[in-house]
């Protein structure tokens, strides 16, 4: 077990300072941290986030105390930076295991109009301060009716009958967990720079934090008063913080002064169990719902597969073999269905080079999908480590540009009977595709949060890293694959195709309502964890129950398989043969729903939502998830639908 602890850890050391944006590699979480009683402890700021636009900003773009040092960028990974986040130091001090109260921190000055119209907005969209500590998030709790509430970060502060209050005190309580274990050594490279566990021999004391909580409160503090106080000083008077109470109104043209107070408290959490507030699963009865309600459209789409392969096709190939040559050739002339295009069935469908290049990057993708979610399940993204989630799957994306290039190319090859000519091209169109539409719908979104000075904009220096990436890792990659897929042998259809096309007859209903109408069993199947996702993403909530994903994201797969198989079975037996881009969007056509499906939960669940510019980016992110989920699960319909037809067809045996 402390072996696979240790392989762990250094896969994690490998995706991290692959991606490291500063110098080391940084691993928060990984290791406790032991501070002595009176160690300093320092409190960080990240990005003011808010549900209401969607759109994060610094922390010192509000008027708020800077430290004595100035501010100072945290060491940030590429994930951290393309979530928006912005971690910097903060002028919160602490002391561990030392009460302090009435603590001065600063008086900023007289509010000017920009700094109070800005103060008045966010306070309006209800942007929420975000604080860490040793690596944790601020905890909040307030009581609704008889249940608590758990929310992250504290709001900038609140309006009550049109008059803006300021939250400029918070009362802070540290749950520490005293150290116990004395033989763990030394480890060097952390991004966070305290001191780390001591080697056995210490006789010195030390806690670790284990949680972080915090109450916002409205302090009208005298401003004669503090005049002269230098920073953390003693505050002259005493003060009562009561967060059901507020009292400091902001004005224009008037100083505000922000104090704060400090409790410790000894916990019997364990340091490895400190994130289970944050990560505390509600809801469990609702997912294992949603995995019953997936079994039981699998079990229903097996029992038709089922029922064509045993019943139907089984028994018709029985039949058409223990004919005689003769007996087939009248008995061909009398037939019906799919056995009537078999002369058909393999014929090169409209634009190949295209269908080729959405299978490649459908495979990259759903091959990224299941390795991050497998590894996150496992714990090898944990929360605690942030930005690494978004990381792993750029990493994975990228290393999968070899099967991209390999599938797209093979299936060009046995499209093309074999003939390898063009194949550079597609390659190298499947290595820009996707990555080229994501990268223009990212580019767009990125002007209106520039447009709106949000840490959301991805800085231009990460643009040109991801541009490298992309050119120089993903593309290469690709190529390579494409080379391979070039080399291996083309799949040879079991049955020729003639030369002159059959007629396909005239349909009863057109064929794109089967098309459309199959993407709702796929959805059927996640449109449950589909709404815990988006809350994630939209609402704030942390979401970690990747077990719960990855059966749904294999069942999904085993639906999109079995619902693309039934219907091009269904347009077989119809006599139609143009089944390679209908077995696709069969299953593809599940995007649709999904993007109907995030308008619904934008109209009703994100009803608070202001501006077109929060709507714009919701809208557009949407987009490009539905456009991954639509290239993969068309994949997957697609290359079961190849292998079902090449069973069928292999087994009728022509002159």
């Amino acid at each position: 077990m402390e072996s696979f602890h240790r392989f762990r850890l250094w896969v994690f050391v490998f995706l991290c300072s692959m991606f490291q944006s500063g110098h080391g590699f940084y691993l928060p979480g990984s290791y406790p941290h032991k501070y002595g009683v009176g160690d300093e402890l320092w409190v960080k700021v990240n990005s003011l986030t808010s549900i209401d636009t969607e759109m994060p900003f610094s922390y010192y773009s509000l008027p708020f105390c800077k430290p004595e040092g100035g501010v100072k960028d945290s060491a940030e990974n590429l994930g951290e930076l393309l979530m928006g986040d912005r971690i910097e130091n903060s002028p919160y001090r602490f002391k561990m295991y030392t009460n302090e109260s009435e603590i001065f921190l600063c008086q900023v000055d007289k509010l000017s109009a920009d700094q109070f119209k800005i103060l008045k907005k966010r306070i309006d969209e209800m942007y929420q301060v975000n604080l860490i500590l040793d690596n944790l998030p601020a905890i909040r709790f307030t009581k609704k009716e008889e249940y608590f509430l758990r929310w992250t970060g504290y709001p900038v502060g609140i309006k009550i009958q049109d008059v803006y209050y300021l939250f400029n005190h918070l009362r802070f309580n540290v749950l520490v967990h005293k150290y116990e274990e004395t033989n763990v050594a030394r480890v060097m490279g952390t991004g966070d720079a305290a001191e780390m566990i001591p080697p056995e021999g210490s006789d010195k004391p030390g806690y670790m934090v284990v949680g972080f909580e915090v109450i916002p409160c409205s302090i009208m503090h005298n401003a004669d008063s503090v005049k002269g106080l230098k920073m953390y000083n003693k505050y002259p008077s005493p003060i009562k913080c009561d967060p059901s109470m507020v009292a400091m109104p902001i004005k224009e043209g008037q100083p505000v002064a922000f104090t704060y107070e400090v409790t410790f408290e000894e916990s019997d959490i364990n340091w490895p169990s400190r994130w289970d507030a944050y990560l505390k699963m509600e809801g469990a009865k609702v997912h294992w719902f949603s995995i019953l309600n997936s079994l039981m459209v699998i079990t229903f789409l097996a029992g038709i597969v089922l029922v064509i392969f045993l019943r139907t096709v089984r028994r018709d190939l029985t039949r058409y073999e223990e004919l005689d040559k003769e007996a087939q050739a009248q008995m061909n002339e009398e037939l019906s269905g799919w056995k009537l295009v078999v002369g058909d069935v393999f014929r090169a469908p409209s634009n190949p080079a295209l269908l080729c290049i959405m299978v490649g990057d459908g495979v990259q993708i759903l091959g990224m999908a299941v390795v991050t979610i497998l590894f996150a399940a496992l714990g090898f993204m944990s929360p605690a480590s942030r930005g690494t989630l978004i990381t792993g799957m750029l990493f994975f994306y990228m290393i999968l540009g070899v099967a991209a290039g390999y599938v797209a190319i093979r299936l060009w090859r046995t499209i093309g009977c074999g003939d390898n000519k063009g194949w550079i091209s597609v390659a190298w169109k499947a290595a820009c595709f996707f990555p080229g539409i994501a990268f223009l719908i990212l580019t767009t979104l990125n002007f209106l949060l520039w447009g709106s000075h949000s840490t959301g904009a991805i800085p231009f220096s990460l643009f040109v890293i991801l541009i490298l990436l992309w050119f120089c890792i993903s593309v290469p990659l690709t190529l390579i694959g494409g080379f391979f897929g070039a080399r291996a042998p083309h799949i040879e259809y079991p049955v020729r195709t003639n030369q002159i096309p059959r007629e396909i007859p005239q349909q009863r209903y057109p064929s794109w309502l089967l098309v459309l109408g199959a993407g709702t069993l796929p959805f059927g199947t996640l449109f449950i964890e589909l709404f815990f996702i988006m809350s994630s993403i939209w609402m704030g909530r942390v979401y970690y129950v990747f077990g719960f994903l990855f059966i749904v994201l294999i069942l999904l797969v085993v639906v999109c398989a079995e619902v693309s198989l039934v219907l091009t079975y269904m347009h077989l037996c119809v006599e139609d043969w143009r089944w390679w881009w209908k077995s696709f969007f069969a299953s593809g056509s599940v995007a649709i729903y999904i993007f109907l499906y995030s308008i619904n939960y934008l109209v009703f669940d994100l009803k608070n939502l202001s501006g077109p510019v929060s709507a714009t980016l919701y809208l557009g992110y949407s987009l490009f998830m539905v456009l991954a989920i639509m290239l993969a699960t068309g994949t997957v319909g697609f290359l079961s639908s190849f292998w079902f037809v090449y069973y069928l067809f292999s087994s009728v045996k022509l002159d």
